[in-house]
């Protein structure tokens, strides 16, 4: 893996600060476990019959990316970016993508959801969920974004290892 050039989290910082910047070292953590790999060794399967590989898994965070920020504050009716319909599983059929399409794509996404967190007043800001049909705070957002992050970057360390042998944040 290349250099570990991860900013950390502020150890005394506002809630605000705090969960911006843990989103980010989550980030950076899922293209850190990219780093250096080619298009097909980021197309790798986990093991069958799963579908999980490490483009997978940047295709699908760029799914939540936009489901969470763009659809609930400002386009109720944004596409997926794979699926025409509401179907998150799409996002791993990586047989014909590529690094520059899943990064192209999910960077974007994620500089949306960065603009549309700075442009906000406060984590109070309400939007509305679709998919729930709820309405949900950008606190809360920030919050299950951060927990899709953590809980796929520990599926990345195990698929990276699996790829080369590489361990570790």
């Amino acid at each position: 893996m290349t250099d570990d050039s991860r900013i950390g989290p502020p150890l005394l910082g506002s809630e605000r600060d705090t969960l911006r910047a843990f989103l980010d070292y989550h980030r950076a953590t899922l293209a850190m476990k990219c780093a250096g790999l080619t298009d097909e060794e980021l197309r790798g399967r986990s093991m069958p019959p799963s579908t999980l590989s490490l483009l997978g898994l940047v295709r699908h965070m760029a799914e939540v990316e936009r489901a969470w920020f763009r659809r609930a504050f400002e386009d109720h009716d944004a596409p997926m970016v794979w699926s025409k319909e509401t179907d998150f599983q799409a996002a791993y059929d990586v047989s014909a993508s590529t690094r520059a399409e899943a990064f192209g794509a999910w960077e974007a996404e994620v500089e949306t959801s960065r603009r549309i967190e700075r442009e906000a007043e406060s984590l109070d800001l309400v939007g509305f969920q679709p998919r729930w049909n709820e309405e949900v705070s950008l606190r809360m957002v920030m919050i299950h974004v951060l927990l899709e992050y953590g809980r796929h970057n520990g599926h990345a360390d195990l698929l990276r290892e699996g790829v080369d042998g590489t361990v570790g944040a």
